[in-house]
């Protein structure tokens, strides 16, 4: 039984949404999204896209280190079965849509926005982890790594991921570009500035 992995897993995950969740309340780019962003719906969705394709990155990146014995990964197993991934997204999703029914995050306190954006990266990490087995839900056999796993599907959701992103962020976008564009006009003017 490799309970290494479950326990991985999680704690990955805790440290990847306490880490977004820090950016976005204590760094110059969660203030970009907050004024970018203003309305909460839009703002939520941006965060669920951008989970949705860093998750979807790092778990297809993960299942090929363990398919091809890379690294110290395993699949977990439990009672001789393979617990697949979309295992994980299933629960993170029903843990996710009940705190929604609960109306958990939906209020205007600190508390409730941080919680809101906190569901809403896992909405996004949970949906990853169990789009990323569609074949197998289709096929009802393990197929990911056969021709019927793989076709296209890869390139079709992590594009549709970006692309959402990009939908919903396009404001925060446009002030990153701006915001970095400035930081790198700002670097050459001081530049040549000390040259003179």
């Amino acid at each position: 039984m490799h309970w290494t992995g479950a326990w991985l897993l999680v704690a990955v995950m805790a440290l990847g949404i306490a880490l977004a969740t820090w950016t976005l309340h204590r760094t110059r780019l969660g203030r970009l999204i907050h004024d970018n962003l203003r309305d909460t719906p839009r703002r939520r969705l941006f965060l669920a896209s951008s989970s949705f394709a860093v998750t979807f990155a790092v778990t297809r990146a993960l299942t090929y280190s363990i398919h091809h014995h890379i690294g110290p990964f395993h699949d977990i197993h439990m009672g001789g079965r393979h617990i697949h991934h979309l295992v994980w997204g299933i629960l993170i999703l029903l843990g996710v849509g009940y705190a929604w029914l609960m109306e958990v995050g939906s209020g205007e306190s600190n508390r409730s926005r941080l919680l809101g954006q906190g569901l809403s990266l896992l909405y996004g990490a949970g949906a990853a982890l169990t789009l990323d087995e569609f074949a197998l839900w289709l096929n009802l056999e393990d197929v990911y790594w056969a021709r019927e796993g793989r076709a296209s599907l890869d390139a079709i959701v992590f594009f549709a991921a970006l692309l959402a992103a990009t939908l919903w962020g396009a404001p925060f976008i446009r002030a990153l570009h701006k915001e970095l564009w400035g930081a790198i006009k700002g670097g050459a003017n001081k530049s040549s500035a000390s040259k003179k």
